[in-house]
């Protein structure tokens, strides 16, 4: 898609302020609900940027393939005296 602009205006929200993302540019940035962004602001200037979120015990939960990762974990002969 390559690069969008659109213009917008500032609103009150809550305490904050507020600008809303059209369709268009969200999509363009790869944006949806949710996305994680980093805000950085200068005189005159913000910009946002997505940022991947960390991972946490449900991501890894919903990654987990019982194919892949199950079965035996130790698939060869004890060496030793180990009790297994």
């Amino acid at each position: 898609m390559g690069y969008q602009t659109a213009e917008a205006a500032v609103s009150q929200w809550g305490n904050g302020l507020a600008v809303r993302l059209t369709k268009v540019v969200a999509k363009t940035a790869g944006m949806i609900d949710g996305t994680q962004v980093r805000i950085t602001a200068e005189k005159g200037r913000i910009v946002l940027e997505a940022v991947e979120p960390g991972i946490t015990l449900a991501s890894m939960l919903a990654s987990f393939d019982p194919v892949r990762h199950g079965g035996e974990v130790m698939t060869f002969t004890p060496i030793g005296e180990e009790v297994v």
